[in-house]
């Protein structure tokens, strides 16, 4: 059995919903244009600017706003899963992205979080993605494509900036490595709109659309995007989440100022609607070609 997708419970067509992650709210720089307020207040900003969900919210908040809930957890051991889903589905979230591990295990560990997550999924009926991140067990594309050969079931949350700036893509053939990711890239059921380039996990979007590396992540998200159409069914969707995450872990890039300490470049709220944009017309070209 498959990962849930997220799913409505309507017969409506197969659809993205974007949705907000709020760590793009933490430690905002002052020239930011994000909205700020009481949580209400913030919630109802984020709805109004077209997203229809949050990810890591607060739980009251979202739902008073009319917004739909998800979650991202890390799980250091497979036992961990099942506990972790029983809260959040108290909590009332529809879904939840997991970093497994620290990618220092071996294949046996690797496929001890693959049946966990299988299994748990199975019995609650909820969808779990696992993400493909640094520091845990899909930190690299061969592995990753290796445990999707053993467990062709799981479904993933996409966040390819670690593997685009952690294993330099371009450096080689971009086609040829696309190609090699494809049996990831179609199953693909949740996403983190970030941006990299080669050397930098976080990238500015704003200015850098006609950048090959921009032109580099719409290619990604469109075969995602391909993939999950090819396979959803009524009612299903595709959540897109832009994830943009602050300085001091090392996220947001930012420039020495004159006042000898460091600022943030760029504005993560702009990024993100744009990100946004950017998601939703490779989304609808994407039907375009799954529709031929």
């Amino acid at each position: 059995m498959i990962i849930s997708p997220t799913n409505d419970g309507s017969k409506s067509a197969p659809r993205l919903e974007v949705f907000f992650n709020m760590w793009t709210f933490q430690d905002l720089p002052d020239h930011c244009t994000a909205p700020r307020g009481a949580p209400h207040e913030l919630y109802a900003a984020i709805r109004d600017a077209g997203f229809s969900g949050v990810q890591d919210g607060n739980a009251a908040a979202a739902k008073a706003a009319g917004l739909m809930l998800t979650a991202g957890a890390r799980v250091n051991h497979p036992t961990e899963i099942k506990p972790l889903v029983e809260k959040h589905l108290a909590e009332g979230q529809l879904a939840t992205t997991l970093h497994c591990g620290w990618g220092m295990e071996d294949d046996h560990q690797v496929d001890a979080y693959a049946t966990a997550v299988l299994e748990t999924s199975r019995e609650f009926n909820y969808p779990l993605f696992i993400e493909t991140h640094r520091a845990t067990i899909t930190q690299d594309n061969w592995r990753t494509v290796q445990l999707v050969k053993r467990f062709p079931e799981l479904r993933f949350n996409g966040d390819f900036s670690h593997w685009y700036a952690g294993l330099e893509m371009v450096n080689g053939h971009w086609d040829e490595k696309v190609d090699f990711i494809r049996p990831v890239l179609e199953r693909v059921g949740f996403m983190h709109g970030r941006i990299a380039t080669p050397g930098a996990i976080q990238a500015p979007v704003t200015g850098e659309l006609e950048s090959t590396y921009v032109q580099h992540f719409r290619e990604l998200w469109r075969l995602c995007f391909e993939g999950f159409l090819k396979r959803a069914g009524p009612g299903d969707f595709l959540v897109f989440a832009p994830e943009l995450l602050w300085p001091a872990i090392y996220y947001a890039p930012t420039l020495r100022n004159e006042s000898g300490g460091v600022s943030e470049i760029g504005d993560r709220w702009e990024d993100a609607l744009l990100i946004r944009d950017i998601a939703l017309e490779e989304f609808a070209q994407a039907q375009d070609s799954t529709t031929v």
